[in-house]
Protein backbone atom coordinates (compact mmCIF):
# COMPACT_ATOMS: atom_id res chain seq x y z
CA UNK A 1 0.00 0.00 0.00
CA UNK A 2 2.87 2.56 0.78
CA UNK A 3 4.73 1.86 -2.77
CA UNK A 4 1.37 2.43 -4.53
CA UNK A 5 0.84 5.81 -2.35
CA UNK A 6 4.63 6.25 -3.48
CA UNK A 7 3.75 5.90 -6.99
CA UNK A 8 0.78 8.02 -7.31
CA UNK A 9 2.53 10.88 -5.21
CA UNK A 10 5.46 10.76 -8.26
CA UNK A 11 3.04 10.57 -11.02
CA UNK A 12 0.53 13.32 -9.71
CA UNK A 13 3.78 15.22 -8.83
CA UNK A 14 4.21 17.55 -12.41
CA UNK A 15 0.97 17.70 -12.79
CA UNK A 16 -0.33 19.04 -8.63
CA UNK A 17 3.00 21.29 -8.19
CA UNK A 18 2.00 24.46 -8.57
CA UNK A 19 3.07 26.33 -11.69
CA UNK A 20 1.31 29.64 -11.00
CA UNK A 21 -0.38 32.17 -8.58
CA UNK A 22 -3.59 33.34 -8.01
CA UNK A 23 -4.90 35.96 -5.38
CA UNK A 24 -1.29 34.64 -3.88
CA UNK A 25 -2.85 30.89 -4.01
CA UNK A 26 -0.71 28.42 -5.71
CA UNK A 27 -2.65 26.76 -9.06
CA UNK A 28 -1.28 23.60 -10.37
CA UNK A 29 -1.94 22.40 -13.94
CA UNK A 30 -4.41 19.94 -12.69
CA UNK A 31 -6.35 21.96 -10.97
CA UNK A 32 -6.46 24.54 -14.07
CA UNK A 33 -7.38 21.72 -16.63
CA UNK A 34 -10.02 20.91 -14.06
CA UNK A 35 -11.27 24.12 -14.23
CA UNK A 36 -11.75 24.55 -17.68
CA UNK A 37 -13.59 20.86 -17.90
CA UNK A 38 -15.85 21.71 -15.19
CA UNK A 39 -16.65 25.14 -16.97
CA UNK A 40 -17.25 23.94 -20.47
CA UNK A 41 -19.06 21.10 -18.11
CA UNK A 42 -21.37 22.95 -16.85
CA UNK A 43 -22.17 25.07 -20.10
CA UNK A 44 -23.31 21.74 -21.54
CA UNK A 45 -25.53 20.59 -18.82
CA UNK A 46 -27.58 24.23 -19.07
CA UNK A 47 -28.21 24.07 -22.93
CA UNK A 48 -28.56 20.45 -22.32
CA UNK A 49 -25.99 18.84 -24.83
CA UNK A 50 -25.10 15.71 -24.13
CA UNK A 51 -21.18 15.66 -24.60
CA UNK A 52 -21.41 17.60 -20.95
CA UNK A 53 -21.48 14.04 -19.26
CA UNK A 54 -17.87 12.86 -20.92
CA UNK A 55 -16.79 16.36 -19.80
CA UNK A 56 -18.16 15.62 -16.23
CA UNK A 57 -16.16 12.59 -16.36
CA UNK A 58 -12.97 14.09 -17.19
CA UNK A 59 -13.25 16.66 -14.58
CA UNK A 60 -14.14 14.41 -12.20
CA UNK A 61 -11.25 12.43 -12.42
CA UNK A 62 -9.02 15.23 -12.34
CA UNK A 63 -10.77 16.51 -9.07
CA UNK A 64 -10.50 13.29 -7.42
CA UNK A 65 -6.47 13.32 -7.75
CA UNK A 66 -6.67 16.94 -6.82
CA UNK A 67 -9.14 16.41 -3.49
CA UNK A 68 -6.71 13.58 -2.63
CA UNK A 69 -3.64 15.55 -2.35
CA UNK A 70 -5.32 18.01 0.15
CA UNK A 71 -6.96 15.58 2.04
CA UNK A 72 -10.90 16.71 0.98
CA UNK A 73 -11.32 12.64 0.93
CA UNK A 74 -15.33 13.12 0.73
CA UNK A 75 -14.68 15.20 -1.99
CA UNK A 76 -12.69 12.78 -3.65
CA UNK A 77 -14.93 9.66 -3.51
CA UNK A 78 -17.31 12.11 -4.84
CA UNK A 79 -16.05 12.52 -7.17
CA UNK A 80 -15.49 9.02 -8.55
CA UNK A 81 -18.98 8.41 -7.57
CA UNK A 82 -19.70 11.11 -10.66
CA UNK A 83 -17.21 9.33 -12.99
CA UNK A 84 -19.92 6.25 -12.65
CA UNK A 85 -22.68 8.51 -12.46
CA UNK A 86 -21.39 10.13 -15.46
CA UNK A 87 -21.85 7.01 -17.61
CA UNK A 88 -25.46 6.57 -15.74
CA UNK A 89 -26.25 10.06 -16.62
CA UNK A 90 -25.40 10.21 -20.02
CA UNK A 91 -27.48 6.69 -21.01
CA UNK A 92 -30.47 8.11 -19.26
CA UNK A 93 -30.23 11.15 -21.64
CA UNK A 94 -30.27 9.07 -24.19
CA UNK A 95 -32.41 5.96 -23.27
CA UNK A 96 -34.30 6.99 -20.16
CA UNK A 97 -37.81 6.77 -20.04
CA UNK A 98 -40.34 7.98 -17.49
CA UNK A 99 -44.32 7.22 -16.86
CA UNK A 100 -46.40 9.55 -17.97
CA UNK A 101 -49.16 7.44 -17.61
CA UNK A 102 -51.24 10.83 -16.88
CA UNK A 103 -50.86 12.61 -19.50
CA UNK A 104 -50.26 9.80 -22.45
CA UNK A 105 -52.36 6.46 -21.36
CA UNK A 106 -50.12 4.15 -20.26
CA UNK A 107 -46.67 4.86 -22.37
CA UNK A 108 -43.38 5.49 -21.09
CA UNK A 109 -41.60 8.43 -23.34
CA UNK A 110 -38.22 9.97 -23.80
CA UNK A 111 -37.17 11.04 -20.16
CA UNK A 112 -38.64 15.01 -20.87
CA UNK A 113 -37.61 18.00 -18.43
CA UNK A 114 -40.00 18.08 -15.37
CA UNK A 115 -40.12 19.12 -12.13
CA UNK A 116 -40.47 17.53 -8.85
CA UNK A 117 -43.61 16.66 -6.99
CA UNK A 118 -43.99 18.22 -3.10
CA UNK A 119 -43.35 15.02 -1.60
CA UNK A 120 -40.36 13.96 -4.13
CA UNK A 121 -38.67 17.28 -3.61
CA UNK A 122 -39.11 16.66 0.23
CA UNK A 123 -37.44 13.30 -0.32
CA UNK A 124 -34.87 14.84 -1.89
CA UNK A 125 -34.26 16.86 1.20
CA UNK A 126 -34.44 13.95 3.86
CA UNK A 127 -32.02 12.62 1.54
CA UNK A 128 -29.32 14.61 1.95
CA UNK A 129 -30.07 14.89 5.64
CA UNK A 130 -29.09 11.32 6.12
CA UNK A 131 -26.17 11.38 4.09
CA UNK A 132 -24.55 14.51 5.35
CA UNK A 133 -24.14 12.89 9.00
CA UNK A 134 -23.37 9.23 8.03
CA UNK A 135 -20.18 10.66 5.37
CA UNK A 136 -19.42 12.94 8.27
CA UNK A 137 -18.97 10.17 10.84
CA UNK A 138 -17.41 8.24 7.73
CA UNK A 139 -15.06 10.49 7.38
CA UNK A 140 -14.77 11.78 11.21
CA UNK A 141 -13.26 8.07 11.72
CA UNK A 142 -11.58 6.62 9.12
CA UNK A 143 -9.72 9.63 7.57
CA UNK A 144 -7.34 12.15 8.72
CA UNK A 145 -10.09 15.32 7.51
CA UNK A 146 -10.03 17.98 9.53
CA UNK A 147 -12.92 19.42 7.93
CA UNK A 148 -15.03 15.86 7.70
CA UNK A 149 -18.50 17.85 8.64
CA UNK A 150 -17.91 19.97 6.36
CA UNK A 151 -16.83 18.00 3.59
CA UNK A 152 -19.74 16.19 4.16
CA UNK A 153 -22.49 18.55 3.58
CA UNK A 154 -21.49 18.91 -0.14
CA UNK A 155 -20.83 15.61 -0.93
CA UNK A 156 -24.15 14.28 0.26
CA UNK A 157 -26.27 16.95 -1.87
CA UNK A 158 -24.01 16.45 -4.90
CA UNK A 159 -24.79 12.56 -4.74
CA UNK A 160 -28.62 13.94 -5.07
CA UNK A 161 -27.85 16.53 -7.32
CA UNK A 162 -26.18 14.17 -9.74
CA UNK A 163 -29.35 12.01 -9.12
CA UNK A 164 -31.55 14.95 -9.88
CA UNK A 165 -29.29 16.09 -13.09
CA UNK A 166 -29.50 12.62 -14.87
CA UNK A 167 -33.08 12.03 -14.60
CA UNK A 168 -33.45 15.86 -15.65
CA UNK A 169 -35.64 16.73 -12.87
CA UNK A 170 -34.92 20.92 -13.17
CA UNK A 171 -34.76 20.89 -9.10
CA UNK A 172 -31.02 20.08 -9.65
CA UNK A 173 -30.36 22.97 -10.05
CA UNK A 174 -31.16 24.78 -6.79
CA UNK A 175 -29.50 21.56 -5.04
CA UNK A 176 -26.52 22.59 -6.76
CA UNK A 177 -26.89 26.25 -6.33
CA UNK A 178 -26.71 25.46 -2.52
CA UNK A 179 -23.75 22.72 -2.80
CA UNK A 180 -21.44 25.17 -4.55
CA UNK A 181 -22.25 28.30 -2.15
CA UNK A 182 -20.95 25.73 0.52
CA UNK A 183 -18.10 24.27 -1.71
CA UNK A 184 -17.37 27.85 -2.60
CA UNK A 185 -16.28 28.46 1.22
CA UNK A 186 -14.66 25.10 1.52
CA UNK A 187 -12.47 25.17 -1.38
CA UNK A 188 -11.29 29.02 0.00
CA UNK A 189 -10.65 27.78 3.72
CA UNK A 190 -8.39 25.57 1.98
CA UNK A 191 -7.26 27.42 -0.19
CA UNK A 192 -7.83 26.51 -3.41
CA UNK A 193 -9.02 29.76 -4.47
CA UNK A 194 -9.41 29.00 -8.38
CA UNK A 195 -11.26 26.16 -7.85
CA UNK A 196 -13.58 28.44 -5.05
CA UNK A 197 -14.46 30.78 -7.60
CA UNK A 198 -14.71 27.88 -10.26
CA UNK A 199 -17.51 26.80 -7.18
CA UNK A 200 -18.52 30.13 -7.27
CA UNK A 201 -18.96 30.87 -11.08
CA UNK A 202 -20.93 27.44 -10.77
CA UNK A 203 -23.22 29.00 -8.32
CA UNK A 204 -24.20 31.53 -10.59
CA UNK A 205 -24.66 29.06 -13.21
CA UNK A 206 -27.28 27.20 -11.47
CA UNK A 207 -29.57 30.13 -10.91
CA UNK A 208 -29.01 30.87 -14.78
CA UNK A 209 -29.69 26.88 -15.34
CA UNK A 210 -33.00 26.72 -13.00
CA UNK A 211 -34.37 29.64 -15.36
CA UNK A 212 -33.45 28.10 -18.24
CA UNK A 213 -34.94 24.47 -17.59
CA UNK A 214 -37.85 25.98 -16.04
CA UNK A 215 -38.73 27.25 -19.44
CA UNK A 216 -37.48 24.22 -21.55
CA UNK A 217 -40.03 22.45 -19.50
CA UNK A 218 -42.81 23.27 -21.52
CA UNK A 219 -40.81 22.57 -24.64
CA UNK A 220 -38.93 19.20 -26.00
CA UNK A 221 -35.72 18.64 -24.26
CA UNK A 222 -32.56 18.56 -26.58
CA UNK A 223 -30.23 15.44 -26.15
Amino acid sequence: MLNTWHEYLAITAPWIAPKWEFIGAPVSPLELTAVLLGLWMVWGNYKVRLWAWPLAFASSALYALLFVHYKLYGEAGLQLLFMLMAVWGAWQWLYGKTNLSSFHGNSMQPLPIRKLSDAQRWLAVLAIATLWPLLGLLLDHTTDSDVPYWDALPTAGSVVGQFLLGRKWVDNWPCWLVVNVISTALFAYKGLWLTAILYAIFALLAVMGWLHWRKLMIQPSTT
